[in-house]
């Protein structure tokens, strides 16, 4: 791995603040398909998935295969994906909002009524690897929060993928992904219903068409390749390098960076890497690309400089420092808090945002998942109390009809 100084702002800028550029090319291809499946529905929608995902036959997975499917898992997998269900509900109970009603003064009350959203669409990946932890991660909160019906699609849904799906309590899955299944949750077709929402990670044409769609139908946020910052003094490195490979194996642009003030872990750490590393693959070609070690001249710098990265996932060594970070997705605090227990059964969700983007927000929630809507009650009293000060700040904004619409009722009272 590449080690640095923290004195050296060019090295640091490449690896904490690397360029999400957006590729010119993806973005126009997704804008053809997300329209000629708007226009045209199941007809363009099938036409896609048959020639990117392979679709043979129906795209909607009835729920007595899902069921068989799920039978052929072996119960111990089973068993894990239950206890990763049980704990992310736990949290996410906890992150839904609860209403409530206040009185703001004399004939003034204001309420906090919390709605579930209707229907949302859950995306989840089909790469090299099935994800039934990413269909829990999107599903399960959604069934926590109160939706109504939960939509499931994904390219190539492996049985594990249906046994989450069961266990977390979709309503209907598809055999689709990419950049079309995107454009049907949102737009919705014959076979697709429409949703109020998509969430779930998915490569740059997914990414793509979440952005482009996002005026039209909600979205969690836009996500990038993955990331795992780790803040570090003492070791032990075998066990650090075997997170930062672990993070690394996601995807070729992952990124992967150790800050650390002590020289000789930075070294050992090093050392354990390239001891560990797997073969040519995505690990490799991540860390040669995107992995990195910094030194820093004190834990106190180090925490600035995970702050101004604002990773997606942020490990530390030191119970102390939890309280000093200001900008992260997720944090793991102690040795042996592994970022990749998170991944699937602490019950934090593993759906977070990328490239800095956890300056403004953290990850899906149950909180995600509902609308909440005020409402307001004025009585007479109430309206005679603030009405004076209503009509100054109609007329300071020259709305002389607000203005009116008060003093109309005022002349009431």
């Amino acid at each position: 791995m590449r080690i640095v100084e923290a004195a050296d702002r060019q090295a640091i800028r490449e690896l904490l603040s690397p360029q999400r550029v957006r590729d010119a090319d993806t973005d126009r291809r997704v804008a053809e398909i997300v329209a000629d499946v708007r226009e045209h529905g199941d007809e363009a929608l099938l036409r896609y998935a048959r020639t990117f995902d392979s679709l043979d036959g129906d795209a909607e997975i009835p729920r007595k295969h899902m069921e068989a499917a799920a039978k052929a898992v072996p119960p111990r997998v089973r068993a894990a994906i239950r206890t990763a269900a049980k704990n992310i509900r736990a949290v996410a109970k906890r992150q839904v909002p609860r209403g409530w009603k206040a009185r703001v003064s004399p004939g003034i009350t204001v309420q906090q009524r919390i709605v579930p959203l209707d229907r949302v669409g859950c995306y989840v990946p089909g790469g090299r690897y099935p994800l039934p932890s990413s269909l829990l991660m999107a599903a399960v909160p959604a069934a926590v929060a109160g939706v109504r019906e939960v939509i499931a699609v994904c390219p190539r849904p492996e049985p594990v993928v249906m046994a989450a799906a069961l266990e977390a309590g979709v309503s209907r899955l598809f055999r689709l992904g990419g950049a079309h299944a995107i454009a049907a949750l949102a737009y919705g077709t014959e076979s697709v219903p429409r949703v109020d929402k998509i969430v779930g990670p998915g490569n740059r044409f997914v990414a793509s068409a979440k952005a482009l769609i996002a005026s039209d139908c909600g979205i969690d946020f836009y996500a990038g390749p993955t990331e795992i910052l780790i803040v570090a003094s003492r070791g032990p490195a075998d066990w650090i390098a075997a997170d930062l490979i672990a993070q690394a194996e996601h995807d070729p642009d992952a990124r992967a960076v150790l800050i650390t003030p002590n020289r000789k872990l930075a070294a050992s750490v090093d050392k354990a890497v390239e001891e560990q590393m797997p073969g040519a693959g995505p690990a490799r070609e991540s860390l040669e690309r995107h992995g990195g070690i910094i030194i820093t001249s004190s834990a106190r710098q180090a925490i600035y400089l995970a702050n101004m990265a604002a990773p997606e996932h942020l490990v530390l060594d030191d119970e102390r420092m939890a309280t000093q970070v200001s900008n992260a997705g997720s944090v793991f605090v102690g040795p042996w808090t592994a970022q990749v227990a998170g991944d699937y059964a602490i019950g934090s969700n593993h759906v977070l945002p990328t490239a800095g983007a956890a300056r403004v927000r953290g990850g899906l929630s149950g909180a995600d998942f509902v609308r909440q809507i005020t409402v307001q009650r004025l009585t007479a009293r109430g309206l005679r109390a603030i009405g004076p000060s209503v009509v100054a700040l109609a007329r300071a904004e020259g709305l002389e009809g607000h203005a009116r619409s008060i003093e109309i009722r005022l002349k009431g009272i």
